[in-house]
This record gives C-alpha cells, structure tokens and sequence, in this order.
C-alpha cells in the first residue's frame, strides 16, 4: 500500500478560494503514470503535479502534470503551487533554480518576503503559429457565442505558445468577456482541427491603471471547461502584444498585470514579464503568489 501526502493550493492569489486551484502531490517518485492520471482525475482541478526527484543534475526536482483527462507538458498555475509547497517544506530563502518539465529544463525564482513566497517561473521558447481564419475563424466565433465586431480590430486571431499553445482572442469589451458561454462540443471538434486545445480570450479594456488586460480560458478537449486563471496563456499573451506592437514598452522589457477568474468568482493576478530584443519578444516569465488551503494523504 502507497501512501502520498497531497495538497490542495491556490495560485495566483493570496487569498483561499480565489485564483486557480491545483493538486499538489510530493515526493511522487513510487506512483506509476496511470496512478497519477487516476489522482488528477479525482482531485478534479485544472492540473494537478507530481513532484519527482530530479534524473541528474541539471535541475533540482521533476514536475509533471495532468489534467483530469491527459497529461500536459507545462502548468503555470501548477508550477506556481508547486514551488511554493516546496519552498515552504524546505524552508528555503529567496534562490534560484532549475526544474525539469515536458516543456524542458527551465528556470524558476523562489522570493521569500513577509514571511510568505512568491515564485517566478521562465517560460519556454516563444512559438508563433498560425493566425485562424476564414471558416475556422467562423467556426471559433459561433462556438463563443462572438461575432466579427465583437473582435479587437488590431488583434489577429493566433495560436501562440510558450511551452503549451494557446488560441489568443481579443475582443473590444470586458462586459461582453464576462457574459460568454461557450459551446463545449464546438470548441471541442475546433481542437481537433487546428491542433490547438485552449482558446484564451481577453480583452485590454481596463478601467484599472494597474491592470492591463482580463482574460477568460476554455479547454474542454483536455477535460477544463474554464480554467480560472492561467499563466500559459497570459504568457503568451504578452509575447503576443510585443510581436503585434500592442502595447507601448521601453524596447527591454514589458510588465504587466493580467486578471483572470472574474467571471466565475476565482479572481487571480498574474505578473508578466516579456523580454525585447530588437522589439520582437525573447523571453517570457510568469510570477504570482498562492496560498495552501488543505494538505492531506491518499492510500493507494
């Protein structure tokens, strides 16, 4: 019998039953891949990690991650919670180190301050893909419930990743981003066709100065209807608002604040951070705080 010791966290937030919660299992190294799929999906979060001991000496701990469905190579919100379960286990000050995940080898930042941690995590490598149009563009619009003056006009509809893609849309109203109610089973088949599971869409119409955009997140291909709030689409969100010169920056760098989870009463904050070199994006890191709502054990 296998017993493993589980946390349940809330990224993105300081605060319990905000932001976006996530399973957190330690010391994971005994479960095999299928017990890890059978406890995410009965946890039931957006992700849950697994935390692994490190394969050699490139990083200092493995993370994987599953939905209640699949496996995905990189979480966000699930790294947030993650380091911090970790920090707090291992009493660790403010440091730097690297992690293994199925996005690769990458860095994160452990900032201890009032007595509590904030965690920083470095995306991957900035990807591009393509812009969605004509019937495909169609078929996103009806499956939100959108139509085409409902769409930033500066904003071209694209696929973007920085470790695990997403489909980025901008729309002109916050008030229309708060009333969406997507067809599942529509989005659902898109996926299939254009090779693409989330489908982000936000809005930079803010009425707060210390907020630049708000977003909204549907996955129901990997088994999320809407994940409250999610840093592997606001990451890309700011490579994306660098490569289409959507917001003013200093040609260095681009910060700012992104909220998520309004609309289903899981509000979070998350601090981007976008990299410039030669005014196209090279780097991108997510950062916010979380807080530990229950840590228990499971028999297997």
């Amino acid at each position: 019998m296998k017993q493993v010791n589980v946390y349940q966290v809330d990224a993105f937030t300081q605060h319990k039953f905000r932001g976006n919660p996530a399973g957190v299992v330690t010391h994971a190294d005994d479960l095999s891949t299928h017990e890890m799929q059978q406890l995410a999906r009965e946890l039931n979060n957006s992700e849950t990690v697994f935390l692994l001991a490190p394969t050699d000496s490139s990083h200092a701990v493995w993370l994987r991650f599953f939905t209640p469905t699949v496996e995905v190579p990189l979480c966000g919100h699930a790294t947030i919670a993650a380091h911090y379960v970790r920090a707090h286990e291992l009493q660790l000050g403010s440091c730097q180190l690297r992690h293994k995940t199925g996005a690769g080898i990458l860095p994160i930042e452990v900032i201890q301050a009032n007595n509590d941690y904030q965690i920083i995590m470095t995306q991957a490598a900035i990807e591009f893909g393509p812009i969605i149009d004509g019937q495909s563009k169609q078929a996103l619009l009806d499956a939100l419930g959108l139509t085409i003056h409902d769409l930033h006009y500066a904003c071209p509809i694209q696929i973007v990743s920085t470790g695990h893609s997403k489909v980025l849309i901008g729309i002109n109203q916050r008030t229309k981003l708060d009333q969406l109610r997507p067809n599942l089973a529509a989005l659902t088949l898109l996926s299939k066709q254009i090779g693409c599971n989330g489908y982000f869409v936000y809005t930079l119409d803010s009425d707060d100065p210390a907020i630049l955009s708000y977003g909204r997140m549907f996955s129901p291909a990997i088994g999320i209807n809407e994940d409250p709030v999610t840093g592997n689409a606001n990451g890309p969100l700011g490579a994306y608002l660098v490569h289409h010169r959507l917001v003013a920056h200093n040609g260095i760098h681009l910060r700012f604040t992104a909220c998520q989870g309004v609309a289903i009463g899981r509000t979070g904050y998350i601090e981007v951070q976008v990299l410039i070199e030669a005014d196209e994006p090279v780097l991108v890191k997510v950062g916010g705080h979380a807080v530990i709502v229950f840590q228990t054990s499971i028999q297997l």
